[in-house]
């Protein structure tokens, strides 16, 4: 995975310089092709020497809901000449650590067994915030292992509230 991060580094870093007018227009499509990107058919695909870099480059255009700027046209073909589209989705997630440390926020994922939507999604994210001490962009994931409760990842920082979390806790306590 290091060596995921070393490879997306410089091109998020390039990408943030050069998008520093519009950060969050540049973050939305980079977003959107990434995506497109960490498609294990695609990716398939692209390792195959037989298809061309425009073959690539058409396929995902081709694929993304919205048309794409010249510089995430130009972005997208560099990133695929230099046979890089495997790592899109690690240059996409550094991009928003860059993005979110000039606005002072973070990402956090808030797993949850059940949906958590409107007014109760309003009241976690401003737990979390004030727990945090920072503007959360909160995004829920569903993960029904968890039983109850949620557990929260915001960078490399885990808030575990999850009722899976306890009973392992207990387990352990009951072991020892």
């Amino acid at each position: 995975m290091a060596e995921l991060a070393t490879i997306a580094r410089p091109y998020a870093e390039a990408l943030f310089k050069a998008s520093a007018s519009d950060l969050a227009g540049t973050a939305v499509w980079l977003d959107e092709i990434a995506a497109v990107a960490s498609n294990a058919q695609l990716q398939q695909f692209a390792t195959n020497p037989k298809i061309s870099d425009t073959q690539i480059f058409d396929v995902v255009t081709g694929v993304t809901k919205s048309t794409l700027p010249d510089a995430g046209k130009n972005f997208l073909r560099t990133v695929i000449e230099n046979g890089r589209l495997s790592v899109l989705p690690e240059i996409a997630s550094q991009f928003r650590v860059l993005k979110n440390a000039v606005g002072g926020s973070a990402d956090a994922t808030v797993f949850s067994a059940f949906p958590v939507e409107g007014a109760a999604l309003a009241d976690v994210a401003a737990m979390l915030e004030k727990r945090f001490g920072r503007k959360l962009n909160v995004k829920v994931v569903l993960d029904p292992a968890l039983i109850g409760g949620i557990r929260v990842v915001v960078g490399d920082e885990v808030l575990d509230t999850s009722v899976k979390a306890r009973l392992e806790q207990m387990k352990v306590a009951l072991i020892s």
